[in-house]
């Protein structure tokens, strides 16, 4: 009989868990078994379809058998657990992978890794100590799309990639006719001063269109492009959202060693106004994804779309990924591996650092290399 991987789940801030705890739940070989969410900073007003409030009730809808702390140290203490799931406050990330780690427990983080390269490297560091194994979970990880585009990218079907652009944006995590993965039910109306309650809005707790959006970014330039980035001019700004004090508006100019990205984050905008993801520019053509598959512009004036396949049966969502890789062994998909997203959160970190700073801050420094 195969193992069945117990799983809790710690933190219900991050509205991914509505698709991320399906995932763990229909899967057959993980089984959630006990779920805490964490103390807010300062209460939230309403419990609106995404709050925290809301999301822990639509689990406990979904899998009521799990059990419900109060406290996820207490949970750490009763609980037999393989893998906790992290989809809390992007700024508790640390104190979480730190308590699982010394429990000899497994954690997935839904991204971004961390609020900052010094909280990633602190959580890498104890998890190689313990022994224990750190996932970054990303939703594009499971798309065949973008995995299409990179095998093609990495194939030469453009040549030499040299840039890449990517712009996201909608109306905020909680703004009005926002719909996230998981769940039927679209973002109720909120004000602003309800919305400046939630985390989201809160620099201090992680909030922000930076780590939020320009964090997928840094993700796909470095898998798009092949390379690690050098260096990163930052900015962020709140445009449109007067009532928080985390910024709605972002961007990152990524320089790597033989390539650039422009990488922009809204919440302050109902549409992208632009390809729904990453353009590829390269020596022999130009590259982007579309609904039927990825489109090719060649330099000789001819254009093509190419499909793309299913993921692997039994690799095709965090879950699935997870128990192949403790049942067989084999090395884990490297977009949410340890090593590889700490050289993700590297990249951030410089654009964060930068949009304090005003210049342009080094990725590869000696704040972040960890022997």
């Amino acid at each position: 009989m195969a193992k069945i991987y117990r799983v809790a789940i710690i933190g219900f801030g991050h509205m991914h868990i509505n698709e991320v705890g399906l995932a763990y739940h229909n899967n057959p070989t993980t089984k959630i078994v006990a779920i805490a969410d964490t103390k807010p900073e300062i209460p939230e007003l309403r419990a609106a379809p995404y709050t925290r409030e809301w999301n822990l009730k639509h689990a406990q809808e979904i899998y009521p058998e799990a059990k419900v702390y109060d406290d996820y140290c207490a949970l750490l203490e009763n609980e037999e657990l393989d893998l906790a799931v992290i989809t809390s406050e992007v700024r508790y990330h640390r104190e979480i992978v730190l308590a699982c780690a010394i429990k000899g427990v497994d954690v997935c983080i839904e991204k971004p890794m961390a609020y900052n390269l010094e909280d990633a490297l602190a959580m890498v560091r104890e998890v190689k100590e313990r022994g224990t194994l750190l996932m970054v979970n990303w939703p594009v990880a499971w798309s065949a799309v973008s995995r299409k585009m990179q095998s093609l990218a990495a194939g030469g079907a453009i040549g030499r990639v040299f840039q890449m652009r990517l712009r996201l944006g909608h109306s905020g995590p909680l703004g009005m006719g926002a719909k996230h993965a998981g769940v039927t039910e679209t973002a109720a109306p909120m004000t602003g001063y309800e919305r400046a309650h939630t985390w989201w809005h809160r620099r201090s707790m992680g909030g922000g269109a930076m780590l939020d959006y320009c964090c997928y970014g840094c993700l796909l330039a470095q898998w798009y492009i092949g390379q690690d980035a050098q260096a990163v001019m930052g900015m962020r700004a709140n445009l449109n959202s007067e009532w928080g004090d985390a910024e709605d508006s972002a961007a990152l100019i990524v320089r790597f060693p033989s390539a650039m990205a422009t990488l922009e984050g809204t919440w302050a905008t109902f549409h992208p106004g632009v390809p729904g993801g990453p353009v590829l520019y390269g020596s022999e053509g130009t590259m982007l994804t579309t609904k039927e598959g990825v489109t090719i512009y060649s330099v000789d004036g001819t254009e093509r779309t190419e499909t793309f396949a299913p993921l692997p049966a039994g690799r095709e969502s965090i879950a699935a990924e997870y128990a192949h890789h403790k049942t067989t062994g084999e090395p884990i998909c490297n977009l949410v591996e340890r090593d590889y997203n700490l050289r993700v959160m590297a990249t951030l970190d410089a654009g964060l650092r930068s949009s304090d700073s005003g210049k342009l801050e080094a990725v590869d420094s000696v704040h972040w290399r960890i022997g």
